[in-house]
């Protein structure tokens, strides 16, 4: 399996990569790159149904309920990559379209369930898996997609910083599980969790905590000056901001892994899906992207990083 994911994640780095560049270099930041979290909510939000219909104890909710919720959720987040400067939709701007998106999908799904109601029993348990997948999945990746949008500067016409903050991101999460997975193979010993997660090792923690902050220290460095064209000591965030940012953002990429072992063990699944061979499915791709988009957003909005 090991192959598998590595020539997986090679291919995954390749179109991510290809995607980001002709996004940096479109009119409109993040457009190109939005069918990427489109899909993403979408396949993310299929798994997560398929593991409450795996469940014999939950009243599993509808696929056409959350998969169009968390689709329709990240396309409202999408919104002001389509309004023009002053306009209503580019001044609500920061999270406030992922919130209108959220919440007219938790009143689609209310307004569906009352609609197939028949006896007492089970409409609560599935609306309540309704609406937490759809906010797991859409709500989550929209800050995914907020990150792209993040720009202060009216001269930053191409979201320069934008991009940086969701390349850096990425990079960190990754660079976290990469050198979590080395160093636990080659020094673990202590089980983190070991009922949630049998592999993971505090050395593996440590290792890519480690790791995620020389991807931090080389994101909001080098690539921050090369990305957006300036130049000078005050373009590039501080070592502590990038201590800071690495260790948060890559701890919520670890609590985000956990966190979909946590729905897999209680559906009793070893894999979200069996169609990505040594991945194990959509969401074991993006659960620490997921949790940590919302931690790096705070983190750039609060100037602990960024110009």
């Amino acid at each position: 399996m090991l192959h598998w994911r590595i020539i997986l994640g090679v291919l995954f780095v390749t179109a991510v990569l290809t995607l980001a560049w002709f996004d940096f270099h479109g009119g409109r930041p993040g457009l190109v790159m939005s069918p990427l979290a489109l899909g993403g909510a979408c396949l993310a939000a299929g798994e997560l149904v398929r593991m409450f219909e795996h469940d014999p104890n939950l009243p599993s909710p509808s696929r056409y309920v959350v998969v169009p919720g968390a689709i329709a959720t990240v396309a409202m987040s999408c919104v002001p990559m389509l309004a023009p400067a002053g306009s209503l939709a580019a001044e609500i701007g920061r999270v406030g379209w992922v919130a209108i998106g959220l919440a007219g999908s938790c009143l689609a799904a209310f307004s569906i369930e009352m609609l197939r109601y028949r006896s007492p029993g089970s409409a609560t348990a599935r609306l309540a898996l309704a609406v937490f997948g759809i906010a797991y999945a859409g709500g989550l990746m929209g800050f995914v997609v907020q990150l792209r949008l993040l720009n202060d500067a009216p001269w930053d016409t191409a979201g320069r910083w934008g991009m940086v903050a969701l390349l850096s991101m990425i990079v960190v999460v990754k660079s976290s599980d990469i050198g979590a997975y080395v160093a636990g193979r080659l020094f673990g010993r202590t089980r983190m969790a070991p009922v949630l997660s049998p592999g993971k090792t505090w050395e593996g923690f440590i290792g890519g905590l480690a790791l995620a902050t020389v991807a931090a220290m080389f994101m909001l460095g080098p690539v921050a000056r090369w990305v957006t064209g300036e130049s000078g000591p005050e373009v590039a965030s501080s070592w502590l901001g990038s201590l800071v940012y690495a260790l948060l953002v890559g701890g919520a990429g670890v609590a985000g892994d956990l966190a979909v072992s946590l729905l897999k063990r209680d559906a009793g699944l070893k894999n979200s899906s069996s169609w990505m061979p040594g991945f194990g499915g959509v969401l074991d791709i993006l659960d620490s992207v997921l949790f940590a988009a919302p931690v790096a957003y705070l983190l750039w909005l609060a100037r602990v990083v960024g110009p």
